[in-house]
C-alpha cells in the first residue's frame, strides 16, 4: 500500500463547480512549505546544487514519475504523462541555485544554516512551485485530466553568467517543447497576485573589465608619461556619456561602474588601472551591438589620454521578452484561479535572467509572483540578506502552472 506522500492525487483537492482541477489540498500544501524551508536552510550556489538536486529527484521518484539529472550533473528535467511524440509540450522552469551572500534573518527558523549562503532571490520559491505543480499535474495524468504532457525543468546556476539555461538546453531540455513559462518571485506585489507583461519584462546584463596601463613616472611631471589616472577617470565618466549619444535612448543601454582601482602613492603616476561594471539594456537588438560600441567608445576616449586598453567584454544575456500569446495563457490561467482582480501590469527590470536563453528558442513568459504580505512596509528586496516571502506565494504559483497547463492543452 503505497504512502500518502507517494501518491499525490490523495493530496489534490477535486474540482467542484466546473472549474478547472488541480488545487492543492491541505496536505500537499504543508509538505510544499516544508519543502521550500528546507531549501532555504540549505542553499548551495551555481553548479553546486547536488543536495536540491537529489531532494527534488527523490521526490518526484515517489510520485512516480522519471527526473533525469541534466549533463552538468545538477539540476533535473521530468516529463509528467507521456508525450505523443507529435503535440508540443509545455515547459515549466524554475531555477534552483543561491545567492553567495549571508542570511541576516533572526526571527525565523528556516534561517540558512550554511555561511554566506542563501536563497535570497527566491529560487527555492520557484523550485517548490514547478515540484508542486508537477505533483498535482501528476496525479490530475492518473486520473486521465493532463491532456498533454508537461515537461518540468529544474535548472541550476541562473546566478553564474550567462546562466544555466544554456547547459540545460543543450542537455535536450527544449526538444519537444512548443511553449516555456515561469514564474520570479517580486517582492513589490502582494500574494496573490501576479504581475503580466508583454514584451521585454527584464534587461540584458553583461560584464565590463578594462584594463589601462602607461609609463608610469613622478607626479612632478605628468605631462612626460601618461596620467593614468585621469585617463581611468576619464573612462569612468565619459564612456557612458558617450554611449548614450551613440544608441537610441529608448533602449535603455546604461554603462555603470562598480570598481575603479589604481595607484599606490600619492606622488607616483601609476602604470595600470582597472574598471569593471555592467552594461544593461532594454532593447534586444541594441543589445546585440552593445559589444562592439562600448569597445570603441573606450577606445577612443582612452586614446586621448594615451593610454593602452584591453578590453574584457563578458556577454551575459539579453532580455526576457515575453511572447503574446503566453501572457495571455498565463493571464487565462490566474484569472480562472483568482479572478483577472488578482494580475497587475508590471514594468521592464533592470534585472537580469537567463531564462531569456530559452526564449531565444521557443515562445514563452515570466510573471511576476507576489510575494509580500499584504500591509507589509519592511521594504524588502531581491538580494538581500533579509530577503522573505509569504509562503501562500507557493500556492499561488503551484495553482497558476498547473492551470496553464491544462489550458494550455496542446497548443
Amino acid at each position: 500500500m503505497k504512502s500518502r506522500a507517494s501518491c499525490p492525487e490523495d493530496l489534490v483537492d477535486q474540482p467542484g463547480g466546473g472549474g478547472l482541477p488541480g488545487r492543492l489540498g491541505d496536505e500537499l500544501r504543508a509538505e510544499l512549505i516544508a519543502f521550500r524551508r528546507d531549501l532555504h536552510m540549505h542553499p548551495e550556489l551555481g553548479n553546486q546544487e547536488f543536495r536540491t538536486t537529489a531532494a527534488i529527484k527523490d521526490r518526484l521518484e515517489k510520485a512516480g514519475l522519471k527526473p533525469r539529472v541534466l549533463d552538468v550533473g545538477t539540476g533535473l528535467v521530468c516529463d509528467v504523462g507521456e508525450w505523443d511524440g507529435v503535440t508540443p509540450m509545455l515547459a515549466l522552469r524554475a531555477d534552483i541555485d543561491a545567492l553567495p551572500i549571508p542570511d541576516t534573518k533572526v526571527d525565523v527558523p528556516y534561517r540558512s544554516t550554511v555561511p554566506d549562503r542563501a536563497h535570497a532571490c527566491g529560487h527555492d520559491v520557484h523550485t517548490t512551485t514547478v515540484l508542486g505543480a508537477g505533483l498535482v499535474l501528476a496525479a490530475l495524468d492518473r486520473q486521465g485530466l493532463l491532456p498533454n504532457a508537461v515537461r518540468l525543468v529544474f535548472q541550476p546556476a541562473e546566478e553564474v553568467m550567462p546562466g544555466g539555461a544554456l547547459s540545460a538546453i543543450e542537455s535536450g531540455v527544449l526538444e519537444g517543447v512548443g511553449r516555456i513559462i515561469a514564474v520570479h518571485c517580486d517582492p513589490k506585489v502582494d500574494v496573490g497576485r501576479i504581475g503580466l507583461r508583454i514584451g521585454p519584462i527584464t534587461s540584458a546584463c553583461d560584464r565590463l573589465e578594462v584594463s589601462l596601463d602607461g609609463p608610469g613616472g613622478h607626479t612632478a611631471r605628468p605631462h612626460l608619461t601618461t596620467d593614468l589616472v585621469t585617463a581611468a577617470a576619464r573612462v569612468a565618466v565619459d564612456v557612458p556619456a558617450l554611449l548614450s549619444r551613440r544608441v537610441d535612448a529608448r533602449s535603455g543601454l546604461v554603462l555603470t561602474w562598480g570598481r575603479l582601482h589604481t595607484g599606490h602613492a600619492p606622488n607616483v603616476v601609476p602604470q595600470h588601472a582597472e574598471l569593471s561594471g555592467t552594461v544593461r539594456c532594454l532593447d534586444l537588438e541594441a543589445w546585440r551591438d552593445a559589444a562592439d560600441l562600448v569597445h570603441a567608445a573606450v577606445d577612443e576616449v582612452a586614446g586621448m589620454h594615451r593610454a593602452k586598453t584591453v578590453i574584457n567584454y563578458v556577454r551575459g544575456v539579453p532580455p526576457v521578452v515575453n511572447d503574446a500569446e503566453s501572457v495571455g495563457l498565463l493571464d487565462a490561467a490566474m484569472t480562472e484561479r483568482r479572478g483577472s482582480y488578482a494580475i497587475e501590469d508590471t514594468e521592464q527590470s533592470l534585472g537580469g535572467e537567463d531564462f531569456s536563453w530559452y526564449l531565444e528558442q521557443v515562445p514563452g513568459a515570466m510573471a511576476r509572483l507576489g510575494v509580500r504580505p499584504p500591509g507589509d512596509t519592511r521594504g524588502l528586496d531581491l538580494h538581500r540578506g533579509n530577503f522573505d516571502v509569504d509562503e501562500e506565494a507557493i500556492t499561488v504559483g503551484v495553482e497558476l502552472f498547473t492551470a496553464a497547463a491544462l489550458l494550455a492543452g496542446g497548443s
